[in-house]
């Protein structure tokens, strides 16, 4: 006796709740992140005339997560961009498994490329 068996609704419904999660927690990180940053930095005087972009620190992941534990408000946005990327990496790796379940495995063949090709783009350059 299968009690939930997967359906193309099921998974469309898993699908949408987790991009819905994604968005609106990225938003929060990138909230407080903001917040942070303007109680720290919200009397300093900008010179628009340089630009200064991120820190290098703050351009892997590894620096990401380090400044987001910190407590640093760059370190947050950056977190909070960082979990907008992924968000949609997710979906396409959650289709895989949602597809399998289904035993749709021209569609297992299909996103698993198309999940490469993502990673690839996002990890494999430099």
């Amino acid at each position: 006796m299968q009690t939930n068996p997967w359906t193309d609704r099921r998974v469309e419904d898993i699908i949408g709740n987790l991009l819905r999660a994604g968005v609106l927690l990225s938003a929060f990180v990138v909230l407080s992140g903001g917040v942070v940053f303007l109680l720290r930095h919200g009397q300093s005087s900008t010179d628009y005339r340089t630009f200064r972009g991120e820190p290098s620190e703050l351009r892997h992941i590894g620096g990401i997560v380090r400044g987001a534990l910190e407590f640093s408000g760059r370190g947050l946005i950056q977190l909070g961009l960082l979990l907008l990327i992924a968000t949609p990496v997710a979906r396409v790796a959650f289709s895989i498994f949602g597809f399998a379940e289904e035993g749709d495995w021209m569609y297992v063949g299909f996103t698993a490329i198309v999940l490469v090709i993502l990673l690839y783009s996002l990890i494999g350059t430099s």
